[in-house]
């Protein structure tokens, strides 16, 4: 097996988490089959000097010197981002080593505002990407040419894949392990690194339970948690979750939208179609299956809800997503 030579650069003000979750997931391949015992990735960090760059976060970071992989043969090149956006493009050596690595490697990944350096250096022209919620728009106004997906955690458009930063670099780099040894190990991997829920790069940024609770939800959080696991309850009712918070229906419906914004129905239909959303993304399941499973009951109440709520039915989704 040819060993796979994948590249983070580094630079004085990058984000260490954008940087170690990838770099463990990598790593952490060569324990599980295929990989055990073989030659499977070889992880290395790169700066314009070598030595020690300094993270944001203060921590020190030993790294190799970039013109030394002039002529190596690279696989993957993981480009992490920063929160000093302006101070990250004055890398200009590394924009124009990414210029020249660019033809070479056989695809180049960013994490976060790492895809400014990928569009500074060029590579891209009206190509699909996305980054974290909060540079989203300062990266569309300063690239008119790209398509900036604004609710993906992670963009494939090869062979340049992005990412949402922070935590979604750790789905990106499972995804790009599973691009190239399979599902099964990207699943070990996850369980090892005790990760929640593998996404896909289709999911939002946002999860309905994260939304939640950024909604000064206090009194209700753990009902939310609750929600997590017992959305499939196609009986779920109104009594079932005034019952939860010790309240009666009544007061519980009055101050939940007080406290929320919504109903408390219409909450447990967006955990719904969320959970639908990732089956249809991850799966080739039925219509019919996905809506039993997810308690909606039938294939016409999901229906419905998918139109009510992102106007295009379950179908539609599954052909959208499929293309991209």
């Amino acid at each position: 097996m040819q060993t796979k030579c994948v590249l983070f650069l580094a630079f004085d003000g990058v984000l260490m988490l954008d940087m170690v979750g990838p770099l463990t997931v990598f790593r952490s391949a060569m324990h599980y089959p295929p990989l055990r015992g073989s030659a499977g990735y070889m992880t290395h960090i790169a700066s314009p000097d070598a030595g020690v760059v300094v993270g944001i976060e203060g921590v020190p970071i030993q790294t190799e010197l970039l013109s030394d992989f002039d002529e190596a043969a690279i696989d993957t090149i993981v480009v992490p981002g920063s929160s000093k956006i302006e101070r990250m493009l004055q890398s200009k050596r590394i924009v124009a080593w990414l210029q020249n690595a660019s033809a070479r490697a056989r695809r180049i990944a960013s994490v976060g505002t790492g895809v400014f350096l990928l569009a500074e250096a060029g590579l891209l022209q009206h190509r699909r990407v996305t980054t974290h919620w909060a540079a989203r728009d300062l990266l569309a106004s300063s690239y008119p040419t790209l398509e900036v997906e604004k609710e993906a955690i992670f963009v494939r458009d090869d062979p340049i894949w992005t990412s949402a930063g922070f935590t979604a670099g750790i789905d990106l780099a499972l995804a790009l392990v599973e691009d190239d040894y399979g599902y099964e190990l990207s699943m070990q991997i996850s369980r090892k690194l005790i990760v929640y829920l593998k996404r896909t790069g289709g999911q939002p940024q946002f999860s309905q339970a994260l939304q939640t609770q950024a909604m000064n939800a206090n009194p209700f959080d753990a009902l939310h948690l609750w929600l997590v696991e017992h959305y499939a309850d196609e009986h779920l009712n109104i009594e079932t979750l005034a019952n939860r918070v010790h309240m009666s229906p009544r007061n519980f419906s009055r101050s939940y939208k007080k406290r929320i914004g919504r109903s408390p129905g219409k909450t447990v239909e967006l955990f719904r179609l969320e959970a639908a959303q990732r089956l249809l993304d991850e799966t080739s399941d039925g219509i019919e299956s996905i809506a039993r499973r997810c308690g909606f009951g039938d294939e016409q109440r999901m229906l419905a809800t998918f139109k009510r709520n992102l106007g295009i039915t379950p179908r539609e989704y599954r052909k959208r997503r499929a293309r991209t």
